[in-house]
């Protein structure tokens, strides 16, 4: 019940994001800029939520806005993740096309396992390591033949521009697996109340961001930025961080109710989905090995789910025969 609103919403805002990141309508080269709006948009979002659920009694999901200083820096380890999240995600959508955002992103389930063995101590089968190999080896072809059509075609893009969308990529999937992680782990801090993680991750975020939007120099580009007056570019930006809010629901709805491991599994399989309908929308013409490349990540994620859950199955089943036996030697 929760994949399908959660890649619906999700696959939207990586095409409105795209569109204000790399869009010639927009044309402002101010990505962080652009990620501080949205956080911005979500704080102000959830003030409104939280005084609407004050009124309406079915709404009482929604905690009240009020903020504790103490609780913002226990919750600061997750909310530097999160920044990290979406700044390299925008980062990554900024230099290579939505087509391409699966390949640059399967490395989450990658990072999923080695952070859930280094943090959690959780080893992992021999058989769930080969289907990694698989989302590795798609990976590595993908980036290879994305090379290649890029030096065919360059008003695709460049090699350069490829790169740093690999680059941040791969960054972007180390903090989403971190996120996953990290929310499981904090969430008990705000009594598993979602929308209060939400409140305080995104006012964690906007101090967090205002600071590198100076550093790299996006005020003089903003306040140069020719569209700055403009009622559909801020309608866009709006939009861009409601859906923000509504995604950052789901996925910690998802997390909270199945685990790390199945939301970044499900986040790669609507980045196959998301990619088909990209390269439809944009006519653009992929060979077959680029392709092949699309599968190998999404069977190698396939494969590696089935093996989990035939691990915990197995794992569960010992549990609990484990009281029998006791049991019967007794």
């Amino acid at each position: 019940m929760l994949l399908l609103p959660s890649r619906t919403v999700s696959i939207s805002m990586v095409f409105l994001n795209s569109y204000l990141l790399s869009s010639e309508d927009v044309k402002l080269e101010a990505p962080l800029f652009i990620t501080f709006s949205q956080c911005v948009t979500g704080v102000c979002c959830l003030y409104l939520l939280s005084k609407i659920g004050s009124r309406l009694s079915f709404l009482d999901e929604f905690p009240a806005f009020e903020i504790s200083t103490s609780l913002m820096m226990q919750l600061l380890p997750l909310s530097a993740v999160f920044v990290g999240m979406i700044a390299f995600n925008n980062l990554c959508l900024k230099y290579v096309g939505v087509a391409f955002y699966n390949v640059g992103r399967s490395l989450t389930t990658i990072f999923n396992v080695m952070l859930t063995y280094f943090i959690l101590g959780n080893p992992t089968s021999r058989s769930a390591v080969l289907c990694c190999s698989a989302i590795i080896g798609g990976f590595l072809l993908g980036v290879k033949q994305e090379d290649k059509s890029l030096s065919k075609s360059p008003a695709q893009g460049s090699n350069s521009d490829l790169f740093m969308g690999v680059f941040f990529g791969i960054s972007a999937s180390c903090c989403v697996a971190l996120n996953a992680i990290f929310t499981k782990k904090f969430l008990p801090l705000v009594d598993g109340n979602l929308w209060r993680l939400q409140m305080y991750n995104n006012l964690n975020a906007s101090l967090l961001f205002l600071p590198l939007v100076f550093f790299f120099g996006e005020v003089t580009v903003v306040m140069n930025y020719p569209h700055l007056s403009s009622a559909g570019f801020w309608a866009m930006m709006l939009l861009s961080g409601v859906m923000g809010v509504a995604i950052a629901y789901v996925t910690g709805l998802q997390i909270r109710v199945t685990s790390p491991l199945t939301h970044n599994v499900s986040g790669t399989a609507k980045a196959c989905a998301q990619t088909v309908i990209a390269v439809v929308f944009h006519s653009q013409y992929k060979t077959v090995l680029w392709w092949f490349s699309n599968v190998l990540v999404l069977g190698g994620s396939a494969a590696y789910t089935f093996v989990k859950q035939k691990e915990m199955q197995v794992a569960r089943a010992q549990a609990e025969a484990m009281p029998t036996s006791l049991e019967s030697k007794g």
